[in-house]
């Protein structure tokens, strides 16, 4: 039970189309008394195309300790706080953790508003199997931790590997992987859900890495794997 009147709402937004948002969530939005968001310039945007004229602050990585300590009493005063990142669910490979936990650890009620998240998109848009899935968030940049990542998990059996990273280093990252699993797995690369350009790459891990070093692939991606 919560000890406190005062409510944090977790609120998923859009990922990329602005219609993908609940009708539960624009009305916490707006009833709210500040929406803490990862780049307020984003969150003007959504807000402006539902009209809702509620304050805003931002709460990004580097300002989470010292936004969590003014708004816990805030909180604790009565007030309701809504958190949203710049898109999809907040604490998913976006800020949000600390002050959840913080939350939860003061007694304050947490209350998690159902939206978009990309990674769910990838998977059930995927094709491969969704009974055990294994989420990597983003992995790591350095050569040798993404091998050591991928070598520890490379005999997992009838598991669905997702993970994001950026077009930037995807060509990279495919061609380490290339060599640590069999080539026969099976990889989806999901670009751009929910966007004017979404794309799902389908093949074998060779075949999607083959098909990517022709172009330039652009966007945000996530990466789907299953080795059977």
């Amino acid at each position: 039970m919560s000890t406190y009147s005062g409510t944090l709402y977790i609120v998923s937004t859009p990922i990329g189309n602005l219609e993908d948002i609940t009708y539960r969530a624009v009305k916490v939005l707006s009833s709210v008394d500040l929406v803490l968001c990862e780049d307020t310039r984003r969150t003007k945007i959504l807000c402006s195309h539902y009209d809702i004229k509620t304050p805003l602050k931002s709460y990004y990585t580097y300002i989470e300790e010292k936004r969590v300590k003014e708004i816990i009493p805030y909180i604790k005063q009565g007030h309701n706080v809504a958190l949203v990142s710049d898109s999809g669910t907040p604490g998913i490979s976006d800020p949000g953790f600390l002050i959840i936990k913080e939350c939860v650890e003061e007694g304050i009620k947490v209350v998690p508003i159902l939206g978009p998240t990309a990674f769910i998109g990838a998977v059930v848009g995927s094709g491969l199997p969704l009974e055990k899935i294994l989420f990597l968030g983003f992995i790591p940049k350095k050569i040798g931790k993404i091998r050591k990542l991928f070598e520890s998990i490379k005999n997992l059996k009838g598991v669905t590997i997702v993970f994001y990273e950026s077009p930037h280093r995807i060509k990279r990252t495919l061609e380490i992987l290339v060599t640590i699993f069999p080539q026969d797995t099976k990889c989806v690369l999901a670009r751009e859900i929910t966007k004017v350009f979404e794309e799902f790459i389908r093949g074998s891990i060779k075949s999607v890495y083959e098909r990517i070093c022709s172009g330039e692939i652009r966007g945000e991606i996530v990466v789907v794997l299953y080795n059977n």
